[in-house]
């Protein structure tokens, strides 16, 4: 399998080299659910890493699940609901792979994405389409990481993957997904790079 492995991850978090983690939830997810755009209901959350989003969804709610490819990410997000008194589902999958039992109303795409290699793209963009029920929200930050060997030499470079958002469209094509109008919302990110924030509406 191309990109990173189980392995890969489990050490990144064992050595604390996560700088991609906030050390809170994502400022979007927090602009989303204060505009209350986003309300309660069954909701995923993929590559939950240090489970800041599944915590604040918890919280507020939300019957929420979430996913991670490693055992030091689930029991991270584990820990942290537990410490804070909150109930979540929390499962250690590859969410390549994984099916749930009952299709979720929204999903929370942050980081899972560009941590994948593109060439399990389509595989996983058809793994969400699957997991949300008709109508249900793609809630998705697409990740802004240009590198020089990508766009001068064509190289693959990541993680993070870089989420050029002509490929996103290809990815989650019209015939599947519902797109809002351009533009859309830049966060910043804690690595110098940028995510595009958007919600996309499954057909």
């Amino acid at each position: 399998m191309a990109g990173p492995t189980t392995q890969f991850w489990q050490e990144r978090f064992e050595k604390k080299e996560t700088g991609w983690d906030r050390g809170s939830a994502s400022p979007q997810l927090l602009a989303w659910l204060e505009s209350s755009e986003l309300q309660p209901c069954r909701i995923a959350v993929p590559g939950c890493g240090g489970g800041w989003e599944v915590a604040e969804l918890a919280q507020r709610g939300f019957d929420v699940t979430g996913l991670d490819y490693t055992a030091a990410a689930t029991e991270t997000t584990q820990a942290l609901c537990v410490a804070s008194g909150l109930k979540a589902e929390v499962v250690q999958a590859d969410v390549l792979s994984y099916q749930p039992e009952q299709k979720f109303a929204a999903i929370y795409e942050q980081t899972c994405l560009c941590a994948i290699h593109p060439e399990h793209w389509f595989d996983y963009a058809r793994q969400l389409h699957q997991w949300l029920e008709p109508q249900g929200s793609l809630w998705v930050l697409f990740m802004q990481m240009i590198r020089p060997g990508a766009t001068e030499e064509g190289q693959i470079q990541g993680p993070p993957y870089h989420c050029d958002i002509n490929a996103m469209r290809a990815l989650f094509p019209q015939k599947d997904w519902v797109w809002p109008k351009p533009p859309y919302t830049k966060v910043v990110h804690p690595n110098l790079s940028h995510e595009l924030a958007l919600r996309l509406v499954r057909r």
